[in-house]
């Protein structure tokens, strides 16, 4: 009975020990634990005085197009339900006489750059656009006036009829690293004058589909933008724009965690040449090229790939007549590293034409020093056309086609024609797709919309016929099937 207590009084007592021992050690843990958060809380950015300092300089955009009046219908109802299922079924209605409807087209973002209101923002905002108003973070509201307009860095100049206007700085986008903090300020989905923060997840992005020069290399980040965004800058922490939100990369349009920004020293070359003549000029090199990749590299002797492979320095062009060959490898482009193929383009498009620049070739395992004067990009024409093939000039094949453009046709190097509108038949069997480019079919070169009509004329009835196109840069030979 006494041995029974003795060990219970015992057993208690380990265990109170134990307890003290257990809040000591948490009581200590916890102190650790606030420790941390304090030195946490201390890397942290502290985003506040930024967003308080530059928001009254960020504005939001909205524009308007003008449209003309449809007719009154009497199942209005169903007709826009069938609209939404599949638009191209119903057609507008244009009645004259009566007054042309405005209709809001865009939101987006910009910010002043300076006291007498010179506002940037993207062009895919508000190009086509009648009329720009541009709301203040004061809730004052200007209409806005486009001073230029450039399509291959999708940047726009407003001005606005007011001065003193807060505004902010441009900063270096070269000095930026990958891992920086970055701050966007916009109106995401109309939600106006909204603040995200996130890194820089990685520079010098290209992003396909966009034209057929590559005039860009954007700033990837993480930052939650969204529709809305675009337009809106993209701070350091020190309060100066290194960026312009432009894109996002995403399945559902909303944020994916992707998003590209212009870089500000590429955006800062643009708006002042938009500012002083409304348009900008770029250099143009003349040569189709790849990447680099290991195979080539140990073709040619390279220790490690990098540069731009020269597929061809066409002939005539500012590569060609200053000593660039086919097969030459550019790792150097008048003081800038070329690590890929597409860091040439971007860097190209910086000067304007008839600049002297420097270049660096790899040939037979030596670097060379060569000076090109560049000529002037298709993309310095203010307005191009693309003739297309007359409607009535059919083909048994299910498509129609158009010339390519000049611009293309410099970029690529290549002859022949592009589909420009893809039907049911033979093509869409076979897998075409429109902007595919045609440089064959059945075995004959196609140069132009006339020669192609001449060939599809002159096809079988039945069988297989080839045909061989391009696609974003890779030839390939697909087999039609005709009808008998």
């Amino acid at each position: 009975m006494h041995l029974s207590k003795r060990f219970i009084l015992h057993r208690m007592s380990s265990a109170g020990s134990h307890a003290l021992a257990g809040v000591a050690l948490c009581l200590f843990a916890g102190s650790i634990l606030s420790f941390s958060r304090v030195l946490v809380a201390a890397e942290l950015p502290n985003f506040a005085d930024l967003v308080e300092k530059n928001a009254p300089s960020i504005v939001e955009i909205s524009t308007t197009r003008r449209v003309a009046a449809r007719a009154p219908s009497p199942d209005s109802e169903i007709e826009e339900l069938l609209r939404r299922l599949n638009p191209e079924d119903i057609p507008e209605l244009e009645i004259e006489g009566l007054p042309e409807q405005r209709q809001r087209a865009a939101v987006g973002s910009g910010f002043i750059v300076s006291e007498d209101g010179y506002v940037i923002t993207n062009n895919h905002v508000v190009v086509g656009a009648d009329e720009i108003q541009v709301t203040l973070n004061d809730r004052r509201v200007f209409d806005a006036k486009v001073i230029g307009l450039d399509e291959p860095s999708d940047l726009a100049v407003l001005k606005l009829d007011a001065t003193d206007l807060p505004h902010v700085a441009f900063g270096n986008s070269d000095a930026l690293r990958v891992g920086e903090w970055v701050l966007a300020i916009g109106s995401p989905f109309g939600l106006e004058f909204s603040a995200a923060a996130g890194i820089v997840s990685a520079k010098g992005r290209s992003v396909p589909g966009r034209s057929s020069y590559n005039y860009m290399a954007f700033i990837q980040t993480d930052v939650a933008i969204n529709q809305g965004n675009s337009g809106g800058p993209l701070f350091n922490l020190d309060g100066e724009v290194i960026g312009i939100n432009s894109q996002i990369l995403s399945s559902t349009g909303g944020s994916n965690g992707i998003s590209f920004s212009i870089p500000s020293n590429v955006a800062i070359n643009v708006i002042n040449q938009l500012q002083e003549t409304g348009r900008v000029e770029r250099g143009l090199l003349g040569v189709r090229m790849r990447e680099v990749d290991n195979a080539l590299a140990e073709i040619f002797g390279m220790a490690i790939p990098r540069g731009a492979f020269v597929d061809e320095a066409q002939p005539g062009s500012p590569a060609a007549e200053g000593g660039i060959q086919n097969e030459d490898i550019i790792v150097e482009f008048n003081g800038h590293e070329i690590e890929y193929y597409t860091d040439l383009p971007f860097y190209v498009g910086q000067y304007r034409p008839d600049t002297r620049a420097a270049v660096k070739l790899y040939r037979d395992g030596e670097i060379l020093d060569r000076v090109v004067v560049l000529g002037s990009s298709p993309t310095n024409v203010v307005a191009s056309t693309t003739p297309e093939v007359p409607r009535e000039r059919a083909n048994p094949l299910g498509f129609r086609v158009a010339e390519l453009g000049e611009e293309a046709r410099q970029i690529s190097g290549l002859s022949g024609v592009r589909i420009a509108e893809l039907n049911a038949g033979p093509g869409r069997e076979a897998g075409l797709r429109e902007g595919d480019v045609i440089v064959a079919l059945n075995r004959r070169e196609v140069n132009s919309t006339e020669q192609f009509a001449e060939i599809a004329s002159s096809l079988p009835d039945s069988g297989f016929v080839p045909i061989r196109i391009v696609r974003e840069g890779q030839a390939t030979t697909m087999a039609l099937e005709m009808a008998p």
